[in-house]
Formats: C-alpha cells, structure tokens, sequence
C-alpha cells in the first residue's frame, strides 16, 4: 500500500511539473504552486512573466541579449561551433523597458549614444547625446511582407488566403481579425502582404508583439514553448513561410535628417548634384560664348553695308 502511495505521489508531482511551463516563452523558467514562470535579464535580475499572454517586445530583447552575453544559445538547437565564433544578432540591442515591458522613448543601450524609438522599440530619430528630447510615439500600422514556400498545385485564391491569415493571427498571436485591413498576393514571386492596422490614439493592441514573435516564427525557430511552425491553412492546404519582412508606421512620422543617409544614397545625390552642376555651367558658357560670337559680328556686317 504504502509502494503505491509513493507512486502516485511522484506521477502527481510530476504531472504538476509538467504542467508549470510557460507557453508563450521557452526560456522562461517556471516552478511553484501555483505556477510561476520568470524570465532573466542579468545575473541578478528576473521578473514575472504572464505567460497567458505575448510577452513583451522589450522584455524578449532584454532576455536575448543577456543570452548571447552568456554564450546561451537564442535557438532551441546548435549554438557556438567554437568560442570564436559569433552571429548577427539582427539588430537587437540591450533597451530600457518600463515595468509593464513598454519601451522607454529614450534608448542609449549603457552608452552615451541616445535616440528615440516607437512603442516598437525600432529607431525613429538620428542618435544624439543623453539630452536628446524624445516623446512616446505608437505604432499604429504593421506591414508584413512574406514570402510561401513553394505549395505544388495549390492556387491560392486571395479572399480565403486573407481568412486563413485572419484564423492564423487569431489563433497564434491573439490578434482580432479586424486588425488585418488588407492582404495583397504576387502569385509570381510568392509574396503575401498583409496590413495589420490599428486607429491613431490606440493603444491595444501591441503590434510590436505580433510581429516580433512571427519574426521569430519565420526567421529562427518559434518563441513559444511548443516548437510547431507558423502555417496559414487555405482550404486544406498547409502555407509555410521562409522569409518575412517588416514594416513599421507610426502616429507621427519619424526625425531622421541627411544623417540616416548610407554612403551609397549620399554619393548618388552628389553625383546627381554634379552633373547638374556641370550642365548648368556649360549652358552658362555656351550662351556667353554665342553672345561674343554676336557682338563681334554686328560691326563687320554694319561696314559692310555702309
């Protein structure tokens, strides 16, 4: 008997162990009754995560970049090959979060490099010093280009790939259909665009979640604990991606001046800037000259008829 309630003891324990798992974070880590579920920031720091919910943008950055300072790996599989390699790390940077996982508009990622960013944590100013002035600014438009896999004949018809996107969102990343105004479809490149959409002055919901953990999705591996895929299913059909590009538009537009040029835009201008330059000056020259050629020549002509 007592064999028995030993037995049932560890299987019920067990059953609770399985049980205390963050869904929506697989680095989490989670114990307790009830279930808690934090989430590292540094070696002395970790917070509470609701993981009934997406995690934030700026706490996700947060956790991978204390990852990849601690040589974790950021994917379920692989890692490091040698001590001596590295990866790019996507643009990610260390941000400063306000304690419900919002950006601060601020971001000097411990430098003395500031700059403004949107509620998506995305650079929306020229850097400056610690002084630059920045106002929260929100995200109110996603625009996601995504490119399919190929599906052998599987014609995608736009009205029920719009649909399978809409139960997608829903059911993976808990966005409401409304929020997906538009979807556009290039059959020839396999490009699906789809506009995610919310009115000015809303803060619900947070696109930037959506987003980032389909980027994930997409790009890397799944943040979520269970490691299935992001697929669209169209009459049937499984629709994978293999690629998939963001585009941010916020309540105002962004600050940049001549600074966020790249070398390759600016010497495009100048050269521009020279040859009009140049077409200027020779116009200017020519007329100059056929203005001489002129005045010289009415004299002769007057001698002659006198």
């Amino acid at each position: 008997m007592k064999v028995l309630i030993a037995l049932f003891v560890v299987v019920f324990v067990d059953m609770v162990a399985s049980q205390c798992t963050c869904n929506s974070m697989k680095w989490a880590v989670c114990d307790g009754t009830p279930c808690q579920c934090t989430l590292q920031f540094a070696d002395d720091e970790k917070r509470p995560m609701d993981c009934t919910k997406l995690i934030p943008k700026c706490f996700l950055m947060k956790a991978e970049m204390y990852r990849a300072r601690r040589n974790l790996t950021t994917r379920s599989i692989g890692g490091k090959p040698v001590e001596t390699a590295f990866v790019d790390n996507d643009g990610i940077y260390d941000p400063e979060c306000e304690s419900d996982g919002k950006f601060k508009a601020v971001q000097c990622n411990k430098t003395d490099v500031c700059w403004c960013v949107n509620s998506a944590g995305v650079r929306r100013s020229d850097k400056g010093d610690k002084n630059i002035k920045c106002e929260p600014v929100e995200t109110i438009w996603v625009r996601l280009e995504l490119k399919h896999k190929d599906v052998a004949g599987v014609i995608l018809d736009v009205p029920k790939l719009k649909t399978g996107i809409e139960n997608a969102l829903l059911e993976r990343y808990t966005l409401e259909k409304k929020f997906v105004s538009a979807v556009q479809y290039d059959k020839d490149a396999r490009l699906i665009v789809v506009d995610v959409k919310k009115e000015k002055g809303q803060q619900l919901p947070d696109l930037s979640r959506m987003s980032y953990y389909m980027e994930k999705d997409v790009k890397v591996l799944p943040l979520f604990s269970d490691p299935k895929p992001f697929e669209v299913s169209v009459e049937g059909s499984k629709v994978s991606m293999e690629n998939i590009l963001v585009y941010y538009v916020d309540e105002t537009a962004p600050t940049f001046t001549m600074q966020r040029l790249t070398g390759g835009i600016i010497a495009v201008i100048v050269v521009v800037s020279l040859i009009v330059i140049a077409g200027l000056l020779t116009l200017f020259f020519v007329a100059r000259r056929q203005k001489a050629r002129y005045s010289k020549a009415q004299p002769r002509e007057m001698e002659t008829m006198s």
